[in-house]
C-alpha cells in the first residue's frame, strides 16, 4: 500500500510525545494545519530532511502551524537522533511493535511528510526527499500565517532535488 495521497482525509490519531504529553491530531487541527513527518533514526534520507523541517519549525512552528515528527524507534534512540540532527519540534513515538499510525497513513518508506489542512485533508504527501515538496510545504506554512515566506535553503547551499526514502 502506498502512502496516503493528496485529497485523502488524514486518519485521526493520538500518540505519546517525547515530553510525556499526548498529541492528538484532532486537537492540533483545531488550531491550524499540521506538518506530519514520519522517520526512522537509521534512515539517511531522514537525517538529510529533518534539519530542513527544523528550519520550517523555527520560521513558522507554534504560530497556527503545528509541526510534529513521528518516530518509528524507541524513545532512547529518538532522543539521540533529535540531539544529533538539531530537532527541537515535538516528536511522537509510534508503537514499535505494530506501527498503528504509520500503517494508518500507508507508509512504505521514510521519510514521509504530510501537509494536513485544517479541514483534515492531505494537501501534500511527500515520500522520500523532494525539494519541490519541501518548498510547497514551506509556502503553505507562510500562507497559513499570512506572513512573509522565509527561505529554508540558503544561497549557495547544495540541496538535492530528490532522494528516495
Amino acid at each position: 500500500m502506498a502512502a496516503l495521497s493528496e485529497g485523502k482525509t488524514a486518519p485521526d490519531f493520538s500518540l505519546p510525545a517525547m515530553d510525556g504529553a499526548t498529541f492528538s491530531l484532532k486537537d492540533a487541527l483545531a488550531k491550524g494545519p499540521v506538518i506530519l513527518a514520519f522517520f526512522k533514526i537509521s534512515c539517511p534520507v531522514c537525517q538529510y530532511a529533518f534539519p530542513y523541517l527544523e528550519r520550517i519549525y523555527k520560521s513558522y512552528g507554534g504560530k497556527n502551524v503545528t509541526i510534529v515528527g513521528v518516530s518509528q524507534n524507541d524513545g532512547k534512540d529518538t532522543v539521540r537522533f533529535n540531539k544529533e540532527f538539531g530537532v527541537t519540534f515535538p516528536v511522537l513515538l509510534d508503537d514499535t511493535r505494530s506501527y498503528p499510525v504509520s500503517n494508518a497513513y500507508g507508509l512504505t518508506n521514510v521519510p514521509t511528510t504530510f501537509w494536513i489542512g485544517q479541514d483534515g485533508g492531505i494537501e501534500v504527501a511527500s515520500v522520500g526527499w523532494s525539494r519541490k515538496d519541501m518548498d510547497a510545504i514551506n509556502a503553505l506554512a507562510a500562507q497559513a500565517l499570512g506572513g512573509k515566506l522565509m527561505p529554508i535553503f540558503q544561497p549557495g547551499e547544495p540541496v538535492t532535488e530528490f532522494r528516495a526514502g
